[in-house]
């Protein structure tokens, strides 16, 4: 008996109709040909691609703001001399510690 294979995860689509400007539209056909693939399967690429980016921008968002938080509630910081010369010193034999954080 031959191995079994795994079970592959089931993915759900569902359609989506869009608008797009004419030229904006004949470009994506004009990629589409060069790399010998569907119009369709690009724009999804495209579209994965943006609603990735933009999640991580969110994410570095929030963080963003909670780092700001956190320092206007305990006026912990690091300067920025510290911190050049810490980076200044990454690679060299005589590497710093990270700088210490301030009040």
């Amino acid at each position: 008996m031959g191995k079994k294979l795994p079970a592959m995860p089931i993915v759900t689509t569902s359609p989506v109709w869009i608008k797009l400007d004419a030229a904006v539209r004949d470009h994506l056909s004009s990629i589409a040909t060069r790399h010998k693939r569907a119009s369709h399967a690009i724009a999804c690429e495209a579209i994965e691609t943006y609603v990735a980016r933009e999640e991580a921008r969110e994410v570095l968002n929030q963080e963003a703001l909670s780092a700001w938080n956190h320092f206007q509630e305990t006026g912990l910081h690091v300067t920025s001399e510290g911190m050049n010369a810490w980076i200044e010193s990454w690679g060299t034999k005589d590497e710093l510690p990270p700088p210490k954080s301030r009040a």
